[in-house]
């Protein structure tokens, strides 16, 4: 893995709420306040590579539990925004 993979990837596991919203504005995603601290909240400490698919789907998929499916095709794509 690239050094910028761990770096796009550390930031991923230390997200905050705040940092969450400023992303989704500024690739314009939808993510309300709440939504963003739920997912923030979850994503805290995980380790997880989003530039693996297989381990993004996962986390798609737990992100959909806990801030719902639309919210989670959002989040996919700013982490999609963030491997590119």
């Amino acid at each position: 893995m690239s050094i910028f993979e761990n770096i796009i990837n550390h930031k991923i596991s230390n997200i905050t709420a705040a940092e969450l919203l400023k992303y989704a504005s500024q690739f314009n995603i939808s993510v309300t306040r709440e939504q963003a601290k739920k997912i923030a909240d979850y994503l805290r400490g995980k380790q997880i590579n989003i530039f693996n698919p297989s381990e993004r789907a996962i986390l798609i998929k737990e992100i959909a539990k806990v801030a719902g499916p639309e919210t989670a095709k959002e989040v996919n794509k700013l982490f999609i925004q963030f491997t590119k």
